[in-house]
């Protein structure tokens, strides 16, 4: 190839998100001259010049590689119809390169994104483009700082569809430019408000992820749903499922019902029967703090378009989120998609019921079911683990193949010890660059890395310092403990949690086995799912819906030492990993306050490390024992085939999608 088909092949690759689970297609991508961690493709591929360009052509191997990865992303990547299901999320996780997720639920919804297109599924994802994105971290004098830095959409593999679309807003209307990204066969459209037809106001409102603001909160959540069900609308897509990921797309609703009351139904309550069957909801939040509610006076203004165009009482309109304990007060979007939707679900099995419990009042609540969230094996799993079970398992180990992770059992203890060397290295060196920390590479590395919200407990093990600071300090059978996560810049209670995990690390107690790892983003998640041997969880059961992080370091052979909740409820099996004992078992939702809980399941968790530690260490220092390599293979044997989002589309498909297409 010469210079110019060598740019247009790069061009090619690093246009498609394909490469974000192509470990080989990655591969060429980082060897650019121009590359560099946490900058897009794109951008590098701008940046060559043409003596790099040549250079690149030169190296026979580089450029066979190259021509074997737009091979692959070829055959991988075609056309597909127009969208049978469109999956409304108000954040989407791809790559640490396209900062346009928070947390959980926007990597989530990157997974769900991308095994649709290795399952073939007809999806389309819909959200918003952040020009700033969600904040980079820095700590500074032991607290969290945040910096936004500017992102263009253009730079980042989006594609300008030519769609602008209308949001009505009070006295106004909002335009919103529609990009595609592609996620291998998936097309993902985010819409971005920064236009020069706009307001300054109005140009911020896809400014940032979650300012705080109510009002921004309000104004994202209408262009997300009315702007996104518009922008499907002007593709030409007419989707028989619209997937709402969590509430914050629910005002979808009233755009579909506008449509079927323009076209003849007359009443909204008809206008609903028809667009139900249509419509998912699946719930993330299983405490009521966590829905998303807008006092009447915020949102009257903001639906009083939809009550002029359907002629009715505003009042009749606001009753579409009408909150359980507030009434007309307060509008309730779990309300709104709930009584939307002709089904609903959870995100684990306990989530379900909690869910059912939760949402009672409300109807359509009790009907809701549920689906465990997975994760996307071939995004989060180290590439030379990948190597390592395409070869001694089959290629069908990422979608959860019973049979492919059935062989597992085969796997030899030294090749298992001599992976864990190989795949900590990414995270021992990144704590070495950021915390000038060393880590013992024979040390029991357990990690802890989520967002900082207090019934999470980030600081649970602090309750007990002086049993803290012998696990610490006990030589014979090192244990390193690594944090990483952020808190809200809100989040006062949050910042004050992280800021007490980064204290404690330079404490003469910690021994300098304490460490928290700034700046959590993909990449950073990824080198600790690789490096730790353990994958610490200690939520205030049942506050946590699913969880997924588990998930990802199982997949990567550590073992999981959790509070029963979320998607361990339902897959521990006493062997496949450690439970940390709760006080109360029968308990329900307790005060997150709980002195008495918190220090007799710190001692729990405490307990649990020491045994974990003797585990370990079982065969002396620097080899991890061949107790230890039972429970991991045991571990991949009963966790592989439940844990991917190969699984988890593939339950959606099965028992949701299909049953709602096939109903047409």
């Amino acid at each position: 190839m010469n210079p110019q088909e060598i740019r247009q092949h790069l061009e090619e690759l690093a246009s498609n998100l394909h490469w974000t689970w192509d470990h080989r297609a990655r591969s060429v991508l980082d060897r650019i001259a121009t590359a560099s961690p946490g900058v897009h493709p794109t951008i590098a591929v701008e940046g060559l010049t043409d003596d790099q360009l040549a250079a690149f052509a030169d190296d026979e191997v580089d450029a066979a590689d190259l021509a074997e990865a737009v091979a692959a992303l070829r055959s991988r990547v075609v056309s597909p119809p127009a969208p049978e299901v469109a999956y409304f999320s108000p954040e989407f996780g791809i790559s640490e390169t396209l900062p346009q997720y928070s947390g959980g639920l926007g990597i989530l919804a990157g997974d769900h994104l991308k095994a649709a297109s290795d399952l073939g599924l007809r999806l389309a994802g819909v959200g918003l483009f952040y020009r700033h994105g969600f904040f980079r971290q820095e700590i500074v004098d032991g607290a969290q700082g945040e910096r936004f830095e500017t992102h263009h959409a253009e730079r980042l593999g989006a594609v300008d569809t030519g769609v602008v679309v209308e949001v009505p807003m009070p006295g106004r209307v909002v335009s919103a430019r529609v990009w595609r990204f592609a996620v291998g066969t998936v097309a993902l459209l985010a819409l971005d408000c920064d236009l020069e037809s706009n307001s300054d106001a109005d140009r911020a409102i896809t400014d940032r992820l979650y300012s705080g603001d109510r009002l921004h909160r309000l104004e994202q959540e209408l262009v997300l749903g009315v702007g996104g069900a518009r922008a499907v609308e002007a593709l030409g897509w007419s989707p028989g499922v619209n997937h709402l990921n969590e509430g914050h797309a629910g005002f979808l609703l009233l755009e579909l019902i506008d449509r079927e009351i323009s076209a003849g139904a007359t009443t909204i309550a008809e206008a609903l029967e028809r667009i139900r069957p249509r419509v998912l909801f699946t719930t993330h939040t299983p405490v009521p703090a966590g829905i998303d509610r807008f006092d009447r006076d915020l949102i009257e203004p903001h639906v009083e378009h939809w009550a002029e165009r359907w002629g009715v009482p505003v009042d009749e309109v606001l009753a579409l989120g009408r909150d359980p304990d507030a009434g007309l007060a307060v509008f309730n979007m779990a309300a709104l998609c709930l009584g939307g939707a002709s089904r609903a679900n959870g995100v684990s099995a306990l989530h379900g019921e909690v869910s059912r419990e939760l949402f009672a009042a409300v109807p359509g609540g009790s009907w809701i079911s549920s689906i465990t969230n997975g994760v996307h094996a071939r995004t989060w799993v180290s590439p030379q683990l990948q190597d390592l079970f395409d070869e001694a398992l089959g290629t069908r180990w990422d979608d959860g193949n019973p049979a492919a992770w059935a062989r597992v059992a085969g796997l030899e203890a030294d090749v298992v010890r001599d992976q864990r060397r190989d795949t900590q290295r990414d995270l021992i060196d990144l704590v070495a660059e950021r915390c000038d920390t060393e880590i013992d590479p024979d040390a029991l590395i357990i990690g802890f890395a989520r967002r900082f919200a207090t019934y999470k407990r980030a600081d649970l093990l602090l309750r007990h310092p002086e049993r803290l600071a012998a696990i610490l300090g006990d030589d014979d059978r090192p244990v390193h403990l690594v944090f990483a996560g952020k808190a809200h810049p809100a989040d006062v209670p949050g910042k004050a949690l992280l800021a007490a995990i980064v204290a404690h690390g330079s404490t003469p107690e910690a021994n300098g086995r304490f460490t928290f790892l700034p700046d959590y983003d993909m990449a950073v998640a990824r080198a600790m799912y690789h490096g730790c041997d353990v994958w610490l969880n200690t939520p205030v059961r049942p506050h946590e819906a699913s969880g997924t992080s588990g998930e990802k370091a199982a997949l990567n052979g550590a073992l999981n030492c959790s509070i029963r909740d979320g998607w361990w409820a339902e897959m521990s099996d006493g062997r496949n990993g450690f439970d940390i004992a709760l006080h109360d078992p029968d308990v329900g939702f307790a005060d997150l306050d709980d002195v008495e809980r918190d220090l007799v399941e710190s001692a729990n968790a405490l307990d649990r490390i020491a045994e974990m530690a003797a585990e370990f260490h079982a065969d002396g220092v620097g080899a991890v024992s061949a107790a230890w390599v039972n429970r991991m293979l045991h571990a991949w044997g009963t966790l592989g085939p439940r844990v991917t989002a190969g699984r988890m589309v593939g339950d959606y498909e099965r028992d949701l999608y299909r049953p709602m297409l096939d109903a047409r």
